[in-house]
Protein backbone atom coordinates (compact mmCIF):
# COMPACT_ATOMS: atom_id res chain seq x y z
CA UNK A 1 0.00 0.00 0.00
CA UNK A 2 2.65 2.47 1.02
CA UNK A 3 4.50 1.31 -2.11
CA UNK A 4 1.73 1.97 -4.41
CA UNK A 5 1.25 5.46 -2.89
CA UNK A 6 4.45 6.01 -3.17
CA UNK A 7 4.59 5.14 -6.89
CA UNK A 8 1.55 8.04 -7.52
CA UNK A 9 3.34 10.85 -6.03
CA UNK A 10 6.50 10.31 -7.99
CA UNK A 11 4.25 9.78 -10.92
CA UNK A 12 2.10 13.17 -9.81
CA UNK A 13 5.43 15.10 -9.60
CA UNK A 14 6.55 13.82 -12.86
CA UNK A 15 3.50 14.24 -14.92
CA UNK A 16 2.72 17.98 -13.57
CA UNK A 17 6.55 18.64 -14.45
CA UNK A 18 6.26 17.71 -17.31
CA UNK A 19 2.95 19.72 -18.19
CA UNK A 20 4.65 22.78 -16.63
CA UNK A 21 7.83 22.75 -18.43
CA UNK A 22 5.55 23.04 -21.55
CA UNK A 23 3.57 26.10 -20.73
CA UNK A 24 5.88 28.22 -17.42
CA UNK A 25 7.26 30.69 -19.21
CA UNK A 26 10.17 32.53 -18.19
CA UNK A 27 10.32 34.50 -14.78
CA UNK A 28 10.67 37.60 -16.60
CA UNK A 29 7.92 36.70 -19.28
CA UNK A 30 5.78 35.67 -16.27
CA UNK A 31 5.89 38.91 -14.49
CA UNK A 32 4.82 40.91 -17.69
CA UNK A 33 1.77 38.96 -18.06
CA UNK A 34 0.96 39.87 -14.53
CA UNK A 35 1.26 43.27 -14.80
CA UNK A 36 -0.82 43.36 -18.16
CA UNK A 37 -3.59 41.08 -15.56
CA UNK A 38 -3.09 43.50 -13.30
CA UNK A 39 -3.86 46.31 -15.64
CA UNK A 40 -6.98 44.72 -16.38
CA UNK A 41 -8.14 44.05 -12.97
CA UNK A 42 -7.55 47.04 -12.38
CA UNK A 43 -10.20 48.72 -14.81
CA UNK A 44 -12.24 45.77 -14.55
CA UNK A 45 -13.19 46.08 -10.67
CA UNK A 46 -12.22 49.54 -9.77
CA UNK A 47 -14.95 50.68 -12.30
CA UNK A 48 -17.58 50.62 -10.01
CA UNK A 49 -15.30 52.99 -7.35
CA UNK A 50 -14.52 55.63 -10.37
CA UNK A 51 -15.05 58.91 -10.59
CA UNK A 52 -13.27 60.30 -12.62
CA UNK A 53 -13.26 60.63 -16.62
CA UNK A 54 -11.15 57.84 -18.97
CA UNK A 55 -8.12 60.14 -19.41
CA UNK A 56 -7.47 60.74 -15.45
CA UNK A 57 -8.32 56.85 -15.37
CA UNK A 58 -5.45 56.26 -18.07
CA UNK A 59 -3.20 58.46 -16.11
CA UNK A 60 -3.42 57.03 -12.52
CA UNK A 61 -3.29 53.72 -14.04
CA UNK A 62 -0.17 53.99 -16.36
CA UNK A 63 1.78 57.07 -14.43
CA UNK A 64 0.20 57.99 -10.81
CA UNK A 65 0.35 54.06 -10.05
CA UNK A 66 2.32 51.59 -11.86
CA UNK A 67 5.40 54.32 -13.08
CA UNK A 68 5.16 55.34 -9.61
CA UNK A 69 5.64 51.89 -7.99
CA UNK A 70 8.10 51.01 -10.50
CA UNK A 71 10.90 52.14 -8.87
CA UNK A 72 10.16 51.41 -5.15
CA UNK A 73 11.76 48.13 -5.00
CA UNK A 74 15.17 49.57 -6.38
CA UNK A 75 16.96 48.95 -2.78
CA UNK A 76 15.94 45.75 -2.15
CA UNK A 77 16.78 44.70 -5.70
CA UNK A 78 20.61 45.74 -5.04
CA UNK A 79 19.96 44.38 -1.67
CA UNK A 80 19.12 40.51 -3.78
CA UNK A 81 21.68 41.08 -6.18
CA UNK A 82 24.61 41.45 -2.96
CA UNK A 83 23.37 38.43 -1.65
CA UNK A 84 23.52 36.38 -4.70
CA UNK A 85 27.02 37.45 -5.68
CA UNK A 86 28.54 37.76 -2.01
CA UNK A 87 27.53 34.15 -1.26
CA UNK A 88 28.35 32.75 -4.77
CA UNK A 89 31.90 34.00 -4.09
CA UNK A 90 32.07 32.96 -0.04
CA UNK A 91 30.70 29.77 -1.85
CA UNK A 92 33.34 28.77 -4.01
CA UNK A 93 36.25 29.89 -1.55
CA UNK A 94 38.45 27.08 -1.35
CA UNK A 95 37.61 25.76 1.77
CA UNK A 96 33.58 26.40 1.70
CA UNK A 97 33.33 24.80 -1.50
CA UNK A 98 35.54 21.72 -0.10
CA UNK A 99 32.67 21.61 2.95
CA UNK A 100 29.49 22.39 0.29
CA UNK A 101 31.18 19.20 -1.99
CA UNK A 102 31.83 17.05 0.80
CA UNK A 103 28.38 17.56 2.32
CA UNK A 104 27.29 16.65 -0.96
CA UNK A 105 28.67 13.34 -1.21
CA UNK A 106 25.87 12.08 1.34
CA UNK A 107 23.28 11.76 -0.43
CA UNK A 108 23.28 8.63 -2.89
CA UNK A 109 20.32 8.83 -4.75
CA UNK A 110 17.47 11.31 -6.22
CA UNK A 111 15.34 10.63 -3.11
CA UNK A 112 17.69 11.46 -0.58
CA UNK A 113 19.19 14.55 -2.10
CA UNK A 114 16.20 15.78 -2.25
CA UNK A 115 15.69 15.28 1.16
CA UNK A 116 18.62 16.29 2.26
CA UNK A 117 18.92 19.52 0.51
CA UNK A 118 14.78 20.46 1.35
CA UNK A 119 15.81 19.92 5.15
CA UNK A 120 18.63 22.42 4.46
CA UNK A 121 16.54 24.95 3.12
CA UNK A 122 13.73 24.55 5.38
CA UNK A 123 15.97 24.83 8.72
CA UNK A 124 18.17 27.52 7.62
CA UNK A 125 14.89 29.41 6.25
CA UNK A 126 13.45 29.31 10.19
CA UNK A 127 16.69 31.20 10.89
CA UNK A 128 16.58 33.76 7.48
CA UNK A 129 14.97 33.34 3.89
CA UNK A 130 18.20 34.75 2.22
CA UNK A 131 20.54 32.24 4.01
CA UNK A 132 18.15 29.53 2.97
CA UNK A 133 18.12 30.84 -0.33
CA UNK A 134 21.71 30.98 -1.15
CA UNK A 135 22.58 27.96 1.00
CA UNK A 136 20.25 25.69 -0.66
CA UNK A 137 21.23 26.81 -4.10
CA UNK A 138 24.79 26.50 -3.88
CA UNK A 139 24.27 23.00 -2.24
CA UNK A 140 21.86 21.93 -4.72
CA UNK A 141 24.45 22.84 -7.57
CA UNK A 142 27.14 20.79 -5.27
CA UNK A 143 25.33 17.77 -5.80
CA UNK A 144 24.36 18.42 -9.36
CA UNK A 145 28.39 18.62 -9.60
CA UNK A 146 29.19 15.19 -7.43
CA UNK A 147 26.52 12.99 -8.93
CA UNK A 148 27.80 14.42 -12.68
CA UNK A 149 31.58 13.40 -11.42
CA UNK A 150 30.77 9.90 -10.11
CA UNK A 151 28.65 8.92 -12.81
CA UNK A 152 25.65 8.64 -10.53
CA UNK A 153 21.91 9.04 -12.17
CA UNK A 154 20.03 12.06 -10.74
CA UNK A 155 16.91 13.61 -11.30
CA UNK A 156 18.54 18.04 -11.08
CA UNK A 157 15.52 19.60 -11.28
CA UNK A 158 14.00 17.86 -8.54
CA UNK A 159 17.03 18.81 -6.05
CA UNK A 160 16.75 22.12 -7.61
CA UNK A 161 12.93 22.41 -6.61
CA UNK A 162 13.63 21.49 -3.51
CA UNK A 163 16.21 23.82 -2.44
CA UNK A 164 13.00 26.43 -2.78
CA UNK A 165 11.21 24.45 -0.04
CA UNK A 166 12.29 27.01 2.70
CA UNK A 167 10.95 30.31 0.78
CA UNK A 168 7.91 27.90 -0.44
CA UNK A 169 6.86 26.68 3.24
CA UNK A 170 8.02 27.98 6.44
CA UNK A 171 10.04 31.31 5.67
CA UNK A 172 7.28 33.73 6.92
CA UNK A 173 6.82 31.62 10.39
CA UNK A 174 10.54 31.69 11.10
CA UNK A 175 12.62 34.05 12.65
CA UNK A 176 12.70 36.63 9.13
CA UNK A 177 9.30 36.97 9.01
CA UNK A 178 8.01 40.26 7.57
CA UNK A 179 4.19 40.48 8.75
CA UNK A 180 5.50 39.48 12.81
CA UNK A 181 8.88 41.48 12.78
CA UNK A 182 6.39 44.43 11.92
CA UNK A 183 4.43 43.40 14.94
CA UNK A 184 7.53 43.78 16.97
CA UNK A 185 8.60 46.87 16.25
CA UNK A 186 8.01 48.87 19.22
CA UNK A 187 4.98 51.15 19.34
CA UNK A 188 3.58 49.19 16.63
CA UNK A 189 -0.34 48.42 17.32
CA UNK A 190 0.14 44.70 16.99
CA UNK A 191 3.67 44.87 19.12
CA UNK A 192 1.25 43.11 22.38
CA UNK A 193 0.69 40.19 20.60
CA UNK A 194 4.01 39.67 19.21
CA UNK A 195 5.17 37.12 22.28
CA UNK A 196 2.26 34.61 21.37
CA UNK A 197 3.25 34.35 17.66
CA UNK A 198 6.40 32.43 18.73
CA UNK A 199 4.78 30.11 21.67
CA UNK A 200 4.93 26.65 21.69
CA UNK A 201 2.01 25.97 19.45
CA UNK A 202 3.84 28.04 16.48
CA UNK A 203 7.22 25.59 17.41
CA UNK A 204 4.96 22.81 16.87
CA UNK A 205 3.83 23.75 13.78
CA UNK A 206 7.02 25.00 12.14
CA UNK A 207 8.24 21.50 13.27
CA UNK A 208 5.22 19.77 11.51
CA UNK A 209 5.96 21.63 8.20
CA UNK A 210 9.58 21.23 8.24
CA UNK A 211 8.78 17.34 8.64
CA UNK A 212 5.69 17.61 5.65
CA UNK A 213 8.08 19.87 3.45
CA UNK A 214 11.25 16.93 3.35
CA UNK A 215 8.35 14.05 2.97
CA UNK A 216 6.87 15.87 0.12
CA UNK A 217 9.62 16.63 -1.76
CA UNK A 218 11.10 12.83 -1.39
CA UNK A 219 7.85 11.50 -2.20
CA UNK A 220 7.33 12.98 -5.51
CA UNK A 221 10.97 13.04 -6.48
CA UNK A 222 11.37 10.66 -9.15
CA UNK A 223 13.50 7.45 -7.96
CA UNK A 224 13.51 6.03 -11.49
CA UNK A 225 14.34 9.05 -13.76
CA UNK A 226 17.51 11.13 -14.56
CA UNK A 227 17.88 14.43 -15.34
CA UNK A 228 21.18 15.15 -14.32
CA UNK A 229 22.70 18.55 -14.43
CA UNK A 230 24.84 17.64 -17.86
CA UNK A 231 20.84 17.34 -19.55
CA UNK A 232 19.90 20.34 -17.88
CA UNK A 233 22.79 22.95 -17.29
CA UNK A 234 25.84 21.62 -19.01
CA UNK A 235 27.19 25.30 -18.39
CA UNK A 236 27.76 24.83 -14.64
CA UNK A 237 29.59 22.21 -15.34
CA UNK A 238 32.20 23.91 -17.59
CA UNK A 239 31.87 26.95 -15.14
CA UNK A 240 33.02 24.84 -12.12
CA UNK A 241 35.99 23.39 -13.99
CA UNK A 242 36.89 27.22 -14.81
CA UNK A 243 36.16 28.15 -11.04
CA UNK A 244 38.55 25.35 -9.61
CA UNK A 245 41.02 25.62 -12.20
CA UNK A 246 41.63 29.28 -11.90
CA UNK A 247 43.97 30.78 -9.19
CA UNK A 248 44.45 34.11 -7.98
CA UNK A 249 47.59 35.53 -9.97
CA UNK A 250 49.36 37.68 -7.35
CA UNK A 251 51.25 39.80 -9.47
CA UNK A 252 53.52 42.57 -7.58
CA UNK A 253 55.27 44.38 -10.24
CA UNK A 254 54.27 47.85 -9.42
CA UNK A 255 52.39 49.39 -6.50
CA UNK A 256 49.45 49.29 -7.70
CA UNK A 257 49.66 45.35 -8.04
CA UNK A 258 50.97 45.20 -4.86
CA UNK A 259 47.74 46.90 -2.95
CA UNK A 260 45.56 44.66 -4.99
CA UNK A 261 46.87 41.99 -3.44
CA UNK A 262 47.18 43.38 -0.37
CA UNK A 263 46.38 41.34 2.67
CA UNK A 264 46.59 43.88 4.83
CA UNK A 265 44.18 45.92 3.36
CA UNK A 266 41.90 43.33 3.36
CA UNK A 267 42.33 43.08 7.19
CA UNK A 268 41.91 46.60 7.40
CA UNK A 269 38.24 46.37 6.21
CA UNK A 270 37.69 43.26 7.42
CA UNK A 271 38.52 43.63 11.20
CA UNK A 272 36.34 46.69 11.81
CA UNK A 273 33.66 45.03 9.94
CA UNK A 274 34.10 42.16 12.71
CA UNK A 275 33.68 44.83 15.31
CA UNK A 276 30.51 46.39 13.57
CA UNK A 277 28.56 43.36 13.98
CA UNK A 278 29.46 42.18 17.74
CA UNK A 279 28.27 46.19 18.50
CA UNK A 280 25.15 45.32 16.10
CA UNK A 281 24.18 42.18 17.81
CA UNK A 282 24.88 42.79 21.10
CA UNK A 283 22.57 45.64 21.20
CA UNK A 284 19.70 44.36 19.06
CA UNK A 285 20.39 40.46 19.96
CA UNK A 286 21.23 38.19 17.22
CA UNK A 287 17.39 37.19 15.48
CA UNK A 288 16.44 40.93 15.57
CA UNK A 289 19.51 41.95 14.01
CA UNK A 290 20.02 39.78 11.20
CA UNK A 291 18.20 41.19 8.36
CA UNK A 292 19.09 41.87 4.53
CA UNK A 293 21.83 44.45 5.35
CA UNK A 294 23.38 42.92 8.47
CA UNK A 295 23.57 39.51 5.96
CA UNK A 296 25.07 41.09 2.98
CA UNK A 297 27.72 42.89 5.33
CA UNK A 298 28.93 39.84 7.24
CA UNK A 299 28.97 38.25 3.78
CA UNK A 300 31.22 40.84 2.46
CA UNK A 301 33.54 40.77 5.28
CA UNK A 302 33.53 36.94 5.48
CA UNK A 303 34.15 37.07 1.94
CA UNK A 304 37.53 39.61 2.47
CA UNK A 305 38.06 37.28 5.45
CA UNK A 306 38.62 34.19 3.39
CA UNK A 307 40.17 35.47 0.28
CA UNK A 308 42.68 37.75 2.37
CA UNK A 309 43.18 39.40 -1.58
CA UNK A 310 40.65 41.80 -2.79
CA UNK A 311 41.63 41.20 -6.17
CA UNK A 312 40.88 37.53 -6.01
CA UNK A 313 38.13 38.54 -4.33
CA UNK A 314 36.45 40.32 -7.02
CA UNK A 315 37.52 38.09 -9.54
CA UNK A 316 34.87 36.02 -7.29
CA UNK A 317 32.40 38.21 -7.18
CA UNK A 318 32.34 39.01 -11.34
CA UNK A 319 31.97 35.67 -11.92
CA UNK A 320 28.88 36.01 -10.03
CA UNK A 321 27.42 38.68 -12.21
CA UNK A 322 25.95 37.43 -15.15
CA UNK A 323 23.44 35.69 -12.20
CA UNK A 324 21.76 38.61 -11.40
CA UNK A 325 20.40 39.70 -14.44
CA UNK A 326 16.99 38.22 -13.79
CA UNK A 327 16.93 40.49 -10.69
CA UNK A 328 18.15 43.91 -12.08
CA UNK A 329 15.23 43.81 -15.20
CA UNK A 330 11.92 41.75 -12.79
CA UNK A 331 11.66 43.46 -9.88
CA UNK A 332 11.46 46.87 -11.26
CA UNK A 333 8.12 45.18 -12.44
CA UNK A 334 6.81 43.33 -9.30
CA UNK A 335 7.47 46.85 -7.97
CA UNK A 336 4.91 48.30 -10.75
CA UNK A 337 2.12 45.54 -9.77
CA UNK A 338 2.82 46.51 -5.88
CA UNK A 339 1.98 50.18 -7.20
CA UNK A 340 -1.12 49.18 -9.20
CA UNK A 341 -2.59 47.16 -6.02
CA UNK A 342 -1.80 49.75 -3.54
CA UNK A 343 -2.35 53.65 -4.53
CA UNK A 344 -5.47 54.49 -4.21
CA UNK A 345 -7.85 55.63 -7.14
CA UNK A 346 -10.42 57.69 -5.34
CA UNK A 347 -11.76 57.48 -1.46
CA UNK A 348 -8.49 55.36 0.12
CA UNK A 349 -9.94 52.80 -2.57
CA UNK A 350 -7.37 50.32 -4.23
CA UNK A 351 -7.48 47.33 -5.62
CA UNK A 352 -5.77 45.11 -3.09
CA UNK A 353 -8.75 46.40 -1.12
CA UNK A 354 -11.37 45.20 -3.26
CA UNK A 355 -10.16 41.77 -4.29
CA UNK A 356 -9.57 41.56 0.02
CA UNK A 357 -12.69 42.54 0.58
CA UNK A 358 -14.54 40.58 -1.91
CA UNK A 359 -13.03 37.23 -0.08
CA UNK A 360 -13.67 38.15 3.32
CA UNK A 361 -16.96 38.51 2.83
CA UNK A 362 -17.62 34.96 2.66
CA UNK A 363 -15.91 34.52 5.91
CA UNK A 364 -17.39 33.06 8.63
CA UNK A 365 -15.39 32.79 12.62
CA UNK A 366 -14.24 29.17 11.38
CA UNK A 367 -13.55 29.10 7.68
CA UNK A 368 -11.91 32.93 8.38
CA UNK A 369 -8.57 31.19 9.25
CA UNK A 370 -8.53 29.23 6.10
CA UNK A 371 -9.89 31.65 4.11
CA UNK A 372 -7.58 34.14 5.19
CA UNK A 373 -4.85 31.60 4.08
CA UNK A 374 -6.23 31.45 0.30
CA UNK A 375 -6.45 35.58 0.65
CA UNK A 376 -3.00 36.02 1.42
CA UNK A 377 -1.72 33.35 -1.09
CA UNK A 378 -3.53 34.83 -4.44
CA UNK A 379 -2.60 38.27 -3.26
CA UNK A 380 1.25 37.33 -3.00
CA UNK A 381 1.39 36.20 -6.58
CA UNK A 382 0.86 39.75 -7.71
CA UNK A 383 2.66 41.04 -4.47
CA UNK A 384 5.38 38.42 -3.96
CA UNK A 385 6.89 40.58 -0.90
CA UNK A 386 5.46 39.47 2.26
CA UNK A 387 6.57 43.07 3.98
CA UNK A 388 4.78 44.70 1.38
CA UNK A 389 1.60 42.87 1.10
CA UNK A 390 1.16 43.20 4.37
CA UNK A 391 1.33 46.59 4.25
CA UNK A 392 -1.27 46.53 1.53
CA UNK A 393 -3.69 43.92 2.88
CA UNK A 394 -2.95 43.77 6.63
CA UNK A 395 -5.70 46.01 7.72
CA UNK A 396 -8.07 44.27 6.14
CA UNK A 397 -6.83 41.38 7.98
CA UNK A 398 -7.29 42.63 11.24
CA UNK A 399 -10.21 44.00 10.78
CA UNK A 400 -12.13 41.37 9.26
CA UNK A 401 -10.22 39.45 12.39
CA UNK A 402 -11.98 41.78 14.98
CA UNK A 403 -15.39 41.98 13.27
CA UNK A 404 -15.33 38.04 13.93
CA UNK A 405 -13.75 37.71 17.16
CA UNK A 406 -10.82 35.84 15.50
CA UNK A 407 -7.70 35.99 17.46
CA UNK A 408 -5.04 38.38 15.33
CA UNK A 409 -2.40 36.13 16.44
CA UNK A 410 -3.74 33.09 14.09
CA UNK A 411 -4.87 35.58 11.50
CA UNK A 412 -1.34 36.37 11.09
CA UNK A 413 0.07 32.87 11.09
CA UNK A 414 -2.63 32.55 8.34
CA UNK A 415 -1.45 35.23 6.63
CA UNK A 416 1.96 34.37 6.86
CA UNK A 417 1.34 30.86 6.15
CA UNK A 418 -0.41 31.90 2.79
CA UNK A 419 2.89 34.42 2.34
CA UNK A 420 4.78 31.42 1.52
CA UNK A 421 2.90 28.71 -0.14
CA UNK A 422 2.17 30.21 -3.13
CA UNK A 423 5.89 31.03 -3.98
CA UNK A 424 5.68 27.54 -5.00
CA UNK A 425 4.03 28.90 -7.95
CA UNK A 426 5.36 32.55 -8.16
CA UNK A 427 9.28 32.41 -9.82
CA UNK A 428 9.69 35.71 -8.31
CA UNK A 429 11.95 34.47 -5.32
CA UNK A 430 13.22 31.50 -7.16
CA UNK A 431 15.23 34.38 -9.81
CA UNK A 432 18.95 33.67 -7.54
CA UNK A 433 18.53 30.31 -7.13
CA UNK A 434 17.70 29.54 -10.91
CA UNK A 435 21.00 31.83 -11.48
CA UNK A 436 23.04 29.66 -8.93
CA UNK A 437 21.40 26.37 -10.37
CA UNK A 438 21.95 27.18 -13.68
CA UNK A 439 18.06 26.15 -14.51
CA UNK A 440 14.79 27.65 -15.60
CA UNK A 441 11.51 28.23 -14.17
CA UNK A 442 10.35 25.17 -15.88
CA UNK A 443 12.53 23.04 -14.95
CA UNK A 444 11.60 23.23 -11.00
CA UNK A 445 8.11 24.45 -10.82
CA UNK A 446 6.44 21.49 -11.64
CA UNK A 447 7.88 20.00 -8.54
CA UNK A 448 7.42 22.96 -6.37
CA UNK A 449 3.48 23.28 -7.56
CA UNK A 450 3.12 19.45 -6.81
CA UNK A 451 3.86 20.39 -3.25
CA UNK A 452 1.63 23.62 -3.16
CA UNK A 453 -1.13 21.35 -3.92
CA UNK A 454 -0.16 18.28 -1.26
CA UNK A 455 0.22 21.18 1.35
CA UNK A 456 -3.30 22.86 0.59
CA UNK A 457 -5.02 20.34 2.49
CA UNK A 458 -3.03 19.96 6.00
CA UNK A 459 -2.67 23.91 5.91
CA UNK A 460 -6.32 24.65 5.40
CA UNK A 461 -7.20 21.74 7.99
CA UNK A 462 -4.15 22.94 10.51
CA UNK A 463 -5.72 26.22 10.97
CA UNK A 464 -9.03 25.45 10.95
CA UNK A 465 -9.07 22.81 13.74
CA UNK A 466 -5.52 23.11 15.66
CA UNK A 467 -6.77 25.77 18.78
CA UNK A 468 -4.53 29.06 18.90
Amino acid sequence: MVEKREAFLERFGLKLSEKVEKVMPDPLIFALILTVITWILAILLLRPYEKMDAVTTVQWLFEASWYKGFWELLAFAMQMALILVTGYAIAFHPIVYKGLRKLATLPKTTKSAVALTALVSLLAAWIHWGLSLIISALLARAIGLEFHKSKKPLHYPAVVASAYAGLGLNWHWGLSASAPLLSNTPGHFLAKIYKDLYGFETLINMIIIIVFGVVAFWAIAPKNVSKGIEVVAPHMIEIAKKEEEEKAKIEEKTFADRLENSKILALIIAVPGIIAMVYWFGRLGFFRGLDLNSLNFIFIVAGFLLYLNPIAYMRAISRATTAVAGILIQFPFYAGIMGLMRYTLVDGINLATVISNAIAQFATPFTWPAICLYLSGFVNIFIPSGGGEWATIGEIIVRTSHQLNVPLGKSIIAYAAGDAWTNLFQPFWAIPLLGLTGTRARDIFGYTIAVMVLATIPLSLGLLLVPY
